[in-house]
């Protein structure tokens, strides 16, 4: 584990906190290597349930690590690598079975948006303030920016946050869709823990399934995307953990999942 990101585990959620709070949490080579290697051990440890992405410090992250771009730029082909490399990093949160909360605090720009999009859920404090920081310096969304923005607002709603790089409050950020829940600083890592602790009371096959068909549906037409479910609903209705759920309905008691 990269000494950029810490990595703990306890009932059954794993939390992933970027920890360059020196430098907001920008992000470099060495903290994708953390995340990434955060959301390897969480799927390969059988008992975590879901995983949350927070960070050190004042604020969330406040994008990528501007010295390292610079110093990428001198040759296409680092830099290539390099934003090749946090693409995988994010698509691997998105693609990740186990749900993933994010715990918003402070600035969440740039970069640090493009990750924020990657999670299932957003926690963000009252006084965050998330953006698009690109055009300010005149730079270019590389981590998929100019593509999950859109689907999450909009087209109108993300090219205007793009041009002008203002921020959001969070309370505009919830009424976009960019974030689920806004809640005071102080409560900010209780509600976003205590969220991810009652997915470890639900059917694990269940929510990677509505996460996996949620995400490749997006992108289908609504038909194909009706058959992918059906695909996937008929042997999973059929699935141990399942009986189990219906079990804990027949005799009002809490289901206890496999």
């Amino acid at each position: 584990m990269s000494e950029s990101v810490i990595y703990e585990s306890r009932d059954r959620v794993s939390v992933v906190t970027l920890n360059r709070p020196d430098k907001f949490n920008c992000i470099s080579q060495s903290l994708l290597e953390g995340i990434e290697s955060g959301i390897e051990q969480a799927e390969q440890d059988t008992s975590i349930r879901a995983i949350v992405i927070k960070a050190s410090g004042k604020h969330f992250c406040t994008g990528a690590d501007l010295i390292e771009v610079k110093e990428h730029s001198r040759s296409r082909e680092l830099l290539d690598q390099f934003i090749g490399y946090g693409h995988s990093v994010m698509q691997k949160i998105e693609s990740s079975s186990l749900p993933v909360i994010a715990e918003v605090n402070g600035y969440c720009l740039a970069g640090g948006l493009e990750l924020m999009m990657c999670a299932d859920v957003v926690f963000a404090e009252e006084d965050a303030r998330i953006g698009c920081q690109h055009s300010q310096y005149g730079l270019v969304p590389g981590w998929g920016g100019t593509q999950r923005l859109p689907r999450i607002v909009g087209m109108r709603r993300a090219l205007d946050l793009m041009y002008s790089a203002r921020w959001l409050t969070a309370k505009e950020a919830e009424e976009w869709g960019l974030v689920n829940h806004v809640v005071p600083s102080a409560t900010l890592g209780s509600s976003a823990y205590e969220y991810a602790r009652t997915l470890t009371l639900k059917n694990p096959e269940g929510l990677a399934a509505m996460k996996k068909l949620t995400r490749q549906g997006a992108d289908l037409s609504l038909q194909d995307a009706l058959k992918l479910e059906q695909n996937f609903a008929v042997p999973a209705l059929r699935s141990d953990n399942v009986a189990e759920g219906l079990s804990a309905f027949r005799e009002k008691r809490k289901p206890h999942f496999r």
